[in-house]
């Protein structure tokens, strides 16, 4: 796959639903994904396949997503594009309900995705 592939087909499964699917079949087994912030406890960062998809399985339980929407993908160069995430979210333990905005950058190599990086906007 090409990094346009790669890209187009990360962003069509966020659109749809498919994220986990996508873990498996777009992202290296040893990949790397790194948070703005300690969110969950667990440190920024994680590796492999299997705790990223702990991670989405740790937000699936701890928020409310009511709307979701992004903008991308942004390419840069033959290994890395941006994807641009803004949702609208209640933490299900406080009853906060926050709008949250956050850049990805996907860094590419071998034809899969190696790393990926959040920053947010705090």
């Amino acid at each position: 796959m090409t990094l346009q592939d790669i890209a187009n087909a990360l962003v069509e499964g966020c659109r749809t639903g498919k994220e986990l699917e996508n873990l498996d079949r777009l992202y290296h087994p040893q990949a790397v994904s790194v948070e703005a912030a300690d969110y969950s406890g667990a440190g920024r960062e994680t590796v492999g396949v299997d705790g990223i998809k702990a991670k989405h399985a740790w937000w699936d339980s701890a928020f409310e997503v009511h709307s979701a929407d992004l903008e991308g993908p942004f390419l840069h160069g033959d290994d890395r594009f941006a994807v641009i995430f803004e949702m609208d979210a209640t933490e299900k333990a406080t009853g906060e309900r926050m709008p949250m905005r956050e850049v990805a950058i996907y860094h590419v190599a071998d034809g899969r995705i190696v790393r990926e990086e959040f920053f947010g906007t705090g």
